[in-house]
């Protein structure tokens, strides 16, 4: 069996945050770039979308590379479906503005579950970093105590090797905590903006549509 010493656990603790911390940065850093893209894409879309004389003209817009986009297509999809007649199918079920609005909220929350990935990692980290410092702090102590008494000396020589060493697994514990949480709660923050932005043009498009899905229905009865 491999013999694993209280000075190599303190180090595979050490190795451990370091690795937490490597983690951190990464999400963070494909994170930022992430929400970035998205936004930028979200406002080129708005644009576009606004600028459009008619909903029609706005369906043939490209609606797979953002999330705006992708809300306004599922719109666009359940409205095909309602005038296509195929309200035979459960999700058709209800009014046109039931259905519209049914399609909208499921397309939210799918771009809700992208917008959030990772986010519990970083929390997983932020909180649980300390801790494992903390662990690694007490098992060099330990180390220490015992290193005083096979030595039967408590000079600083030896003692101050293995209560460094258990001293900075606290620290990096720490170091790797701080970002983590400030990350988490800056994309919380971030997230619920953009969330905020896609409820906003899915209540704007629900209105839109209503009315020039009713505007239709009107047409077609005086034609009758």
């Amino acid at each position: 069996m491999i013999q694993i010493s209280s000075a190599n656990i303190v180090q595979i603790t050490l190795w451990i945050l370091i690795g937490f911390s490597v983690l951190t940065w990464t999400i963070i850093f494909l994170k930022s770039w992430m929400i970035w893209t998205i936004n930028r894409r979200n406002r080129a879309y708005a644009e576009q979308f606004w600028a459009a004389n008619t909903l029609q003209t706005a369906a043939q817009l490209e609606q797979t590379s953002s999330a705006l986009g992708r809300i306004a297509g599922a719109g666009f999809h359940a409205l095909s479906d309602v005038h296509n007649n195929v309200p035979s199918m459960l999700e058709l079920s209800g009014d046109l503005q039931s259905v519209l609005e049914r399609s909208l909220r499921q397309q939210i929350s799918k771009e809700r579950k992208t917008l959030e990935q990772w986010l519990s990692m970083l929390a997983s980290i932020g909180s649980t970093s300390p801790f494992v410092g903390l662990f690694g702090t007490v098992w060099g102590i330990m180390h220490a105590l015992q290193t005083i008494s096979q030595a039967k000396s408590a000079s600083l020589d030896v003692v101050a090797g293995p209560i460094g060493e258990a001293l900075i697994a606290t620290a990096i514990g720490i170091a790797a905590a701080i970002p983590a949480v400030l990350a988490y709660n800056f994309f919380i923050r971030s997230i619920k903006l953009t969330e905020a932005e896609l409820e906003y043009f899915a209540t704007d498009f629900l209105n839109l549509a209503v009315k020039a899905g009713l505007k239709t229905t009107q047409e077609n009865s005086h034609g009758l």
